[in-house]
């Protein structure tokens, strides 16, 4: 029988830390003016970026290419993922975060977190959403 991944997700938000869009900007505020560096990580698809725009201060590093990407001893590693300071994942509703924030968790790369309610909520929210997509982010 396969597991529902209502029940990955569930599991994964009981293991990981997240964040709600309010406090987010308040992490956001404090970073800016000298408290823990953040880096906003979007993994949501190109294609989700493009049709739905993207935060400004975020980087992009697709879901297929997250643990590759973090992992030091991989040939695709990003130096992106060696900054010092917390890392807050978002996706487009939070499902996706919750289980890339797991494994990164798992992978012993952290501090990390993810948005609850991913762009969707930072949107609602009224935080800063740029569009199109411009390569290089």
């Amino acid at each position: 029988m396969i597991r529902p991944v209502s029940e990955l997700v569930a599991s994964a938000n009981a293991e990981v830390e997240t964040l709600s869009a309010s406090e987010l900007h308040v992490a956001l505020q404090e970073a800016r003016s000298g408290g823990t560096p953040l880096t906003l990580v979007d993994i949501r698809d190109v294609r989700e970026l493009e049709r739905e725009g993207r935060v400004p201060e975020a980087i992009h590093a697709p879901r297929g290419m997250l643990e590759f990407w973090v992992d030091p001893a991989s040939p695709y590693h990003r130096a992106e993922f060696a900054r010092e300071g917390r890392y807050v994942l978002f996706c487009a509703g939070g499902l996706r975060s919750a289980l890339a924030t797991k494994a990164l968790q798992d992978m012993g790369f952290g501090p990390v977190a993810h948005l609850d309610g991913g762009f969707a909520a930072w949107r609602e929210a009224g935080g800063e959403v740029v569009s199109p997509f411009m390569q290089g982010n």
